[in-house]
């Protein structure tokens, strides 16, 4: 185990304060939430493959456990690759000595030979000093498109978990526990009205909860059907 602070990356990329197992509601997706839990702390699978359609929650359980890695005293990085592509795989040297590697949206390398032969190596490399990796995509590993068919096998190498939506009821208490994590209180009818009158993502349901609270700081109001409707014009 490492004693040192977790890794940082100078490239401007950070983590939600939110993103935090504990405000995390699982649905079904509880054996996931508790590998990756395992996998901050050291224990567990060596790989774990998330997939699921946008909103199910793949990067808050990916922050969540490099958020987790700290109190562990293990050292983690979050690397997502709609933010990192550009630069090249030349990124990942030397991570695979960091305790916990997690790369979001693997689904952008495929068919770029660099970045499929770049994970390859650091596959191997991070396999080799028994540190873990997490990695999450839109799609099961085999739907992929990679190219390279040693990086494809070995992407399913490990645990693979399809994450699912949550049901409407539980959409209702993960917007109010975000909203209690950002000090304020949402009644049942106002979740109840946002639900159904906006996208059911849940990463754009916690957008709008962001944009409402802004909202109703700068007006000075409580976050009301009525404060609902004047802000966004429904």
């Amino acid at each position: 185990m490492n004693n040192t602070a977790p890794f940082q990356l100078p490239l401007g990329v950070s983590l939600r304060d939110d993103a935090r197992f504990e405000n995390y509601l699982t649905g079904a997706n509880g054996l996931a939430r508790a590998m990756l839990q395992q996998a901050a702390e050291g224990e567990g699978e060596l790989l774990l493959y998330l997939w699921g359609t946008p909103g199910v929650g793949c990067t808050h359980l990916l922050q969540a456990a490099c958020h987790a890695s700290e109190p562990a005293r293990r050292t983690a990085v979050y690397l997502p690759l709609q933010e990192l592509l550009h630069l090249g795989p030349g990124i990942l040297e030397g991570m695979e000595h960091l305790d916990l590697v997690c790369i979001d949206n693997i689904q952008l390398v495929a068919g770029k030979k660099p970045w499929e032969e770049g994970l390859f190596h650091f596959f191997n490399r991070i396999r080799a000093q028994n540190n873990r990796l997490v990695v999450a995509a839109n799609s099961a590993p085999r739907q992929l498109g990679i190219k390279l068919p040693d990086l494809a096998s070995r992407l399913s190498w490990g645990m693979v978990f399809q994450l699912h939506a949550l049901p409407d009821e539980d959409k209702e208490r993960a917007l109010q526990l975000r909203a209690q994590a950002r000090g304020f209180q949402l009644s049942s009818d106002v979740v109840r009205y946002l639900i159904h009158h906006s996208s059911r993502d849940m990463g754009d349901l916690f957008g709008l909860l962001e944009r409402l609270d802004q909202a109703s700081l700068s007006a000075k109001r409580k976050i009301t059907i009525p404060f609902i409707k004047q802000e966004m014009g429904w």
